[in-house]
């Protein structure tokens, strides 16, 4: 039996010991890094970001992150690897069957849910990438999502009898149009995100609703 303080309390002998420090698996370790880095890519951007922040944050050794990534760019890769997949699956998921101007809202609303969710995450996608990924570059996403919306554009042309193969233009004009607007919006976040998205479909469908089969240049330079 431990002795006892004259105040009552038990004394140091006779306290609980601390228990030991849960040590993370390998996968628990990794996705901490993940994290940590994401965190710190959105904040600073790559150059700005080191090994040690990383490590330190992590309470780890530099070793450790080497040993899971290989170096700042292996960990840099792989975050952006999965924010691409991220934005690539929302969107193209979000284009279900329905009328062709509400597969433009869908459109829409996905990258716009996907900066509102995902704020580090397309932080880090409008930066320039100082190091390739397996799956491009933020223009190549785009030309990616684009590739989904020019099918859609490709049937409603051939309906209207305008040459299919100018969809896939269209197709970059009009992802293009959304993903810009929605680097500004990542700044100002006003108007609200609907608001945003139905002014974006206002001009996109009125444009296209009045859409020439031919359109003309009415300028002097014609080549």
């Amino acid at each position: 039996m431990g002795d006892v303080a004259i105040d009552g309390s038990s004394s140091s002998s006779d306290k609980p010991r601390r228990g030991r420090r849960v040590r993370m698996t390998g996968a628990e370790r990794r996705q901490q890094l993940l994290d940590i880095g994401r965190a710190l890519f959105a904040e600073k951007g790559f150059e700005g970001t080191s090994v040690e922040e990383i490590a330190a944050k992590a309470g780890v050794s530099k070793p450790v992150v080497y040993e899971h990534f290989g170096g700042k760019e292996g960990l840099y890769a792989v975050v952006v690897d999965r924010e691409m997949r991220q934005l690539l699956d929302g969107v193209t998921g979000a284009l279900t069957a329905g009328h062709p101007r509400e597969l433009l809202e869908q459109a829409a609303f996905a990258l716009l849910d996907y900066i509102e969710n995902y704020t580090d995450g397309f932080r880090i996608l409008v930066r320039d990438s100082p190091v390739a990924q397996s799956t491009g570059t933020f223009a190549s996403l785009i030309s990616d999502i684009a590739t989904q919306v020019e099918d859609i554009l490709g049937m409603e042309f051939k309906n209207r009898g305008f040459d299919p193969k100018l969809a896939p233009l269209y197709a970059q004009a009009l992802v293009g149009m959304v993903a810009l607007t929605g680097q500004w919006w990542l700044e100002t976040r006003r108007p609200k995100k609907a608001e945003v998205a139905a002014h974006l479909v206002n001009l996109a469908w009125h444009g296209l609703d009045g859409l020439a089969a031919k359109p003309q240049l009415v300028g002097r330079r014609k080549s």
